[in-house]
């Protein structure tokens, strides 16, 4: 829940969900994410393209790390050609990242999963909460193999980098990135 420009939120490594029963009971969204040069004050800068059947939305998003539960996000929504525009300042040093991202509403929560064409295996889900301290509920047809909330290498400005090897289903120098 994004209060005030506040973010809190807690990321865990699951196994691949069973994507008959999760295209059954969430909804999901392709998202193209891209990371753009670094601003002053900012752990993360990055313009993403959500939506499916030609049908997007763009975002411009900046966010300022303050402990790793919780984070201060200025997000605004962009036109088509301002986010073009903005892909012209890209990370040189990340991969644009790609993933399709199901929402999963269980026990009054909502949770993010995403699945990245470099995992065959495993994905990643997220919840957005009110407090740090709030009690999750999991559902239990997902496979929790461990939080990652403190784990930068998880992070998605992260994973745009590199993918943890331990985690990847080839050597990463063998992913093909797309974007």
């Amino acid at each position: 829940m994004n209060i005030n420009n506040m973010e809190i939120e807690r990321k865990f490594l699951i196994a691949m969900p069973d994507m008959k029963w999760l295209s059954a009971v969430a909804a999901y969204t392709e998202i193209t994410q891209t990371y753009l040069r670094a601003l002053p004050d900012f752990s993360t800068n990055r313009v993403r393209k959500r939506g499916r059947g030609g049908v997007y939305t763009y975002t411009h998003t900046r966010k300022q790390h303050i402990t790793d539960v919780t984070r201060v996000e200025l997000e605004d929504e962009i036109s088509e050609r301002e986010y073009l525009e903005l892909l012209s300042e890209a990370d040189p040093e990340r991969h644009t990242i790609q993933k399709t991202r199901y929402c999963l509403d269980y026990a009054g929560q909502t949770f993010e999963i995403d699945i990245f064409p470099f995992w065959t295996t495993q994905a990643y889900m997220e919840l957005e909460m009110c407090a740090e301290d709030q009690k999750i509920e999991f559902p239990p047809q997902i496979r929790i193999l461990r939080e990652v909330t403190a784990d930068p290498r998880y992070n998605n400005s992260e994973l745009a980098r590199k993918i943890p090897a331990e985690d990847a289903f080839s050597e990463t120098s063998n992913l093909t990135w797309k974007g």
